[in-house]
């Protein structure tokens, strides 16, 4: 079974994603800020992460540089945000973010992304 980290300071923004990952057959952990981010990818070793940008402690940019800085296999990251600004996107880019979704976007539109990268089938139920 895949093992999917969702980073979200937002408990609603959160738990819908994570429940849509949980009934799709994905284990599913989760982290309410930077430094929790960093500390499941070290514990878990996730096969993908669904990030947010704007969040305490240390922002999404800052989770992403220290998942890219660590050894081994790259995780692929799908980084999440609420400012459509183009700079921020173009730093998510050049920061070596594999994905980019402004929301607002739905839980399924997510599914079918990690569906795809993790060579799954069946996510366009949650559409």
């Amino acid at each position: 079974m895949a093992r999917i980290l969702v980073v979200d300071d937002d408990p609603v923004s959160r738990q819908p994603l994570t429940d849509v990952l949980e009934s799709a057959g994905y284990e599913v952990s989760t982290a309410a800020d930077g430094p929790a981010a960093v500390h499941a990818v070290q514990a878990a070793g996730p096969d993908f992460v669904v990030l947010e940008v704007m969040m305490p402690g240390l922002d999404g940019f800052g989770v992403l540089d220290k998942i890219r800085g660590r050894a081994g296999e790259p995780i692929p990251v799908l980084m999440t945000t609420a400012a459509a600004e183009p700079e921020s996107v173009t730093r998510a880019w050049s920061s070596g973010v594999d994905y980019h979704l402004t929301r607002p976007f739905t839980d399924g539109t997510v599914l079918d992304l990690i569906d795809g990268v993790l060579g799954r089938v069946g996510g366009a139920a949650y559409l």
